[in-house]
């Protein structure tokens, strides 16, 4: 059958045949009315049209290396679909309704299914365009739920060629990229529809958090520092009574963490049952992989989210080391999959460093997530108002230039901006002497766990004098200003901000909408982590303090401030379902916000008003600042681009909350025939919804997620209020299966959660320190799980590559229950590494790993086939520390390009990087990630992975 029968057919069904009974591709069928087709002639690839602003800002200050390699693949690209003008207009006027209490659609949100049935593309022009990316050579991924995307995958050529635009590597400030080098451009036909490529450029968001000016000691030092008991304390939230039972939030992120992390922040703070975050690892998205700076970034996140919300289910969504996935991966995902009705996000990118079409496409989303009922919070930036201070890509009038951060400019969404005590409010002797003793516990030998006394009078948050060491741009201030991409939302007109507020005459979005503490210095925030940018060792192993009992782990930034009030929005979301039946989410919270502030009854009672302080640039002569943003912005009465509309009182701000629905809560929960099945066997799961409260019986659909991924044949109609799935473990370990009932007209959704185990282990590895030349080892412990016992063989992979080095480790036999130590011997010399055996095979692609390189590190070019076939290996396994998700498909691809293969002898794997050089040459001194891949050597489903850092000296 000919490709352009597609296209002249126009039809799903065919489109699905074509692709085969193995593909994963499904197009939805419209539940509602069928959308008008949108794309009306033949697709021409000889007429084109720029797609205007695909090509990255970041890019054109950037040292151009050249063109990536013809063959280099890459996974998950995006087609990304505009909406028409009807289609826009129909769901701004749905999210206006939505928010508007009186209205008969108030608070009645969408599911995923429902937003791409009314707002998506309709199924003639999904084949159409699928069609056409498969004639260019693409392989189709995934169609989204919301039918604005479709996921592909190829190669660096197929993309130039259909896309009019080539892959070039560039460097910046040491670290390494690829990018398009110009914008990208589609067939006219398609111009219409098509808003964005996506998923081209390695260029990542930075996350937003400070560190303070050095490591402090508690009362060793005199300082004072938060904690969620100190912020219940000082924002009112102790009063209010809730815990977020029965509620969920998703953090956004884009690296693994340990969980060993939450168990000791939780431990740290008294809480004598830790929970654990819900991990949903993204699919395609690469390798499971801790990251430097982004680990730290998402402990906290997690931390402070599950802090102000104890009782709540935390979700935490992230990506791994493909370099061509981000954090906007991570909240596309949470918001396609409706994962929890509140997302936190504390990452960023100032506007001008954002391409118009990343832009829309992103924004898009953040539409979507509105319309759903979600309510997402994120950080107004860390370097006051020129937020593009510091950023190295940008000339120096971007970066001295008054600017926000997005997507804080969005709005869709609630910007945190940061605030401080001033510094005689915060202990700084160990006496606590007055007046910081009117605040603050006085300091008596020991940590005190929630030494706040009671709120304390905030300013806007600056350190610019004293600038924290974790700022590249040496500035350390919240971030707030005008948006130059979104037009000023209705909420926030100027009838709707507090009385007193100067007149400000913009019509665009205005940062941020309230502030939290953010300073790291005034004072920070103690967070446990094992991340090895906090330079901290051994973080919260004795309490809050290291594994010396001294320092410390401590920073601030707007990404505390976002983690804590989602919380927040949590405990809303809590205290209006069972006092209004069933409020499960606020959707964009920004438009009660504002609407309480307008009343001067409720925003002196709910707000606290910060009129003192700015966040001015005030290095004056450093090249940080322009004359512009050393003079903006001050803060005023009422609302300000300082602080927003201030902090809060939140019980009482939770008092004044309107009402939710009426709908009658519902409650969904799941049971197991068997918590511990076996690989391979069926497990029969029962979905039971019922009244929360009163009598009735739930109708309508439930979704399935497994291990965060939509289970087939999901959503289930619901049978007497029951629905029947069986699960089928491909793989040991832990497994997440989660239930979201979608409500109907008389019930509100609801979520739950059911973890059920099977054999399977758990990685663990030391990271050591090697001088240049000599040998290294670490120490791999093998932890079984639900009664594993077996032998397991080894794949190591290295990121950057660990060139004139090479590392070995022999199979390993698990008797028992007992962990099992391995020992991975590591060579840091060429000459030392010349007897061991080449992996390389004649004519392997060398930019076959290109695609697996860690994010910032260099193209993995002339990488041995050793690390080639590892990080095959581990994309079709996607390991978690606390469980394992598998890609079969990735596993399929595995088996296919390594038939006929050589394989490493003498029952280890090993990898010899020396290039066949024999000179002595030693590895670079720097820092080194191998990712160690164990797998069963009878049943290939069950595996684990570590990450071993070393740092070579």
């Amino acid at each position: 059958m000919q490709k352009r029968t597609f296209v002249r057919l126009a039809c799903a069904a065919l489109v699905v045949l074509a692709l085969g009974a193995g593909s994963s591709v499904l197009i939805t069928k419209v539940r509602a009315q069928q959308m008008a087709g949108r794309i009306t002639s033949e697709i021409d690839n000889s007429a084109r049209v720029p797609i205007a602003g695909s090509h990255p800002p970041l890019v054109s200050r950037a040292k151009d290396m050249g063109a990536v390699a013809a063959d280099m693949p890459l996974h998950g690209m995006s087609m990304v679909f505009n909406r028409s003008a009807a289609q826009e207009a129909a769901l701004q006027s749905l999210i206006t309704a939505q928010q508007t209490p009186g209205s008969p659609l108030y608070h009645q949100w969408l599911t995923p299914d429902q937003f791409g049935a009314r707002f998506g593309m309709n199924d003639s022009d999904l084949a159409k365009v699928q069609a056409w990316l498969q004639q260019q050579g693409f392989s189709i991924d995934e169609i989204s739920r919301s039918r604005d995307r479709i996921r592909f995958s190829g190669t660096a050529a197929q993309v130039a060629a259909a896309f009019g635009a080539e892959l070039h590597h560039y460097s910046v400030n040491g670290e390494n990229h690829f990018a398009p080098a110009t914008d990208l451009s589609v067939p006219a036909a398609l111009a219409g529809v098509v808003q964005d490529v996506s998923n081209l450029s390695t260029f990542r968001p930075k996350p937003r958090f400070r560190k303070p000016k050095a490591n402090f000691t508690s009362s060793q030092s005199g300082h004072t520092f938060l904690t969620p008991k100190d912020v219940a304390t000082i924002y009112n939230v102790t009063a209010a009574g809730l815990t977020g039972k029965g509620q969920s939030i998703a953090v956004v992120g884009q690296t693994s963490v340990s969980l060993t992390d939450m168990d000791n922040f939780q431990t740290a703070l008294g809480i004598q049952s830790p929970k654990d975050p819900t991990l949903v690892f993204v699919p395609g998205s690469g390798n499971v992989f801790e990251s430097a700076g982004d680990e730290s970034e998402s402990d906290l996140d997690l931390e402070y989210t599950q802090g102000m919300a104890p009782g709540a289910t935390v979700y935490f969504v992230y990506v791994g080391d493909d370099p061509l996935k981000s954090v906007w991966d991570s909240i596309q995902y949470a918001i396609d999959n409706d994962i929890a009705p509140v997302i936190s996000d504390s990452y960023g990118i100032c506007e001008t460093a954002l391409g118009a079409a990343q832009y829309s496409g992103i924004n898009s989303v953040l539409a979507q997530g509105a319309a759903q009922g979600q309510s997402i919070i994120t950080p107004s930036g860390d370097s006051g108002s020129p937020d593009c201070s510091g950023v190295p890509r940008m000339t120096t009038t971007q970066q001295e230039a008054l600017a926000v951060d997005f997507p804080a400019s969005s709005q869709y969404v609630t910007a945190m901006g940061g605030s401080e005590f001033p510094a005689q409010d915060v202990c700084n002797s160990s006496s606590c002497s007055s007046p910081p003793a009117t605040y603050w516990q006085a300091a008596n030998g020991a940590d005190v766990i929630g030494s706040a006394l009671k709120y304390i009078p905030e300013q806007v948050w600056n350190d610019d004098f004293a600038p924290s060491g974790g700022n590249p741009g040496g500035l350390s201030a919240g971030g707030g200003g005008i948006s130059t991409l979104t037009a000023r939302p209705a909420w926030q007109a100027q009838a709707n901000l507090p009385s007193g507020t100067p007149a400000i005459s913009s019509t665009m979005r205005l940062v941020p909408d309230i502030s939290l503490s953010g300073s790291p210095n005034n004072a920070g925030y103690l967070y446990c982590s094992s991340d090895p940018s906090t330079g901290i060792t051994g973080s919260c192993t004795n309490g809050f303090r290291d594994v010396n009992t001294v320092n410390l782990t401590v920073a601030g930034g707007t990404s505390f401030d976002a983690p804590i009030f989602a919380g927040l929005v949590a405990l809303i979301n809590q205290k209006q379902q069972p006092t209004t039946n069933g409020s499960v989410g606020q959707g964009v919270v920004n438009s009660t916000l504002y609407q309480l502030a307008s009343n001067s009854t409720t925003y002196a009672s709910a707000f606290h008003d910060i009129s003192s302080g700015n966040n001015n640039c005030l290095i004056a002569g450093s090249a940080l600042c322009s004359s512009a943003s050393g003079a903006q912005y001050s803060a005023t009465t009422g609302y300000d681009m300082a602080s927003g509309l201030g902090s809060i009182h939140f019980t009482n701000l939770l008092s004044a909350w309107p009402a939710g629905s009426s709908l009658t809560s519902s409650t969904t929960t799941l049971s197991a025939a068997t918590n511990a099945p076996a690989v391979g066997s069926n497990d029969a799961i029962t979905i039971t919804v019922a009244a929360g409260s009163g009598s009735g019986t739930p109708t309508g659909k439930v979704a399935l997620l497994v291990d965060g991924v939509a289970a087939g044949g999901s959503p289930l109609a619901l049978s007497s209020g029951a629905a029947n799935y069986t699960f089928v473990p491909s793989s040991g370990g832990s497994h997440v299966i989660t239930a979201t009932y979608s409500g109907d007209t008389n019930f509100a959704p609801s979520t739950s959660t059911l973890v059920v185990d099977n054999q399977s282990f758990r990685l663990t590895a030391t990271s050591p320190t090697i001088l240049a030349g000599n040998p290294g080892t670490s120490t791999v412990t093998i932890t079984p799980q639900e009664g594993y016992t077996g032998s397991i063989a080894w794949n190591i992979t290295s990121s950057p590559t660990f060139a004139n080095g090479c590392f070995s480790l022999a199979n390993a036999t698990v008797p028992n229950s007992s962990a099992v130590n391995a020992t991975l011997s590591i060579n840091t010399s060429s000459k030392a590494c010349a007897g061991a055996a080449q992996m390389r095979t004649p004519g392997w692609p060398r930019s076959v790993l290109a695609a697996a390189a860690s994010h910032g590190s260099k193209p993995l070019r002339g990488a041995p086939l050793g690390l080639a076939f590892g990080g095959l290996l581990v994309a079709g396994v996607f390991a978690r520390r606390r469980g394992n998700l598998r890609s079969v498909a990735g596993i399929a691809l595995l088996a296919a390009l390594t038939l006929g293969l050589p394989g490493c002898g003498g029952g280890s794997s090993s990898s010899n990087n020396n290039n066949n050089n024999t000179t002595g040459s030693n590895v670079s001194p720097g820092t080194y990630t191998l990712t160690v891949v164990g797998t069963d050597t009878t049943n290939s489903s069950i595996s684990g992975s570590t990450a071993v850092t070393v740092t070579v000296n």
